[in-house]
């Protein structure tokens, strides 16, 4: 692998990344020093390319959630991985609001899959459903709610 050394070669590593999928500034950041860049030739190059269009925070966070919540994970844990990536607070709570996704109607989609829409009988059972739909990021209120039938509440 060749150093990246001049602004050239992190240009074209940094669009290398993107041309995969979208990236968050930071981790772009990141993989790029990892790479063997400098933080100056970095952070001249990520602006370049936000300038150009070619980097953006608000299409990664659209993405990043529509491929998670596709897959079956809920506001809080979609939030928490966003947090974890270095993207503010602030932008990840906007993208969640703007996201077309009723996660309520999801919950039910991911309950139905996984249980087969069966409510649990017993609380040992009950416990195991929300231990399970609470990791996938649904808030408990919400799934307590679903177990108990009156989800549209």
């Amino acid at each position: 692998m060749t150093a990246l050394d001049t602004p050239a070669a992190v240009r074209r590593a940094a669009m290398d990344l993107l041309a995969r999928r979208e990236h968050g500034r930071v981790e772009l950041e990141r993989k790029l020093r990892k790479r063997g860049a400098s933080d100056e030739l970095i952070h001249a190059e990520l602006d370049r390319l936000t300038e150009d269009g070619l980097l953006s925070e608000a299409r990664y966070l659209e993405a990043f959630i529509n491929a998670r919540a596709r897959s079956g994970h809920g506001p809080a844990r979609i939030r928490e991985e966003l947090t974890q990536r270095g993207l503010p607070r602030g932008d990840v709570e906007q993208a969640l609001r703007d996201s077309p996704f009723d996660w309520a109607s999801q919950l039910q989609e991911v309950w139905q899959r996984k249980f087969g829409g069966e409510r649990p009988l017993d609380a040992k059972a009950r416990a195991k459903h929300m231990r399970f739909l609470v990791y996938r990021g649904y808030a408990p209120e919400q799934v307590a709610r679903l177990l108990s039938g009156r989800l549209n509440d």
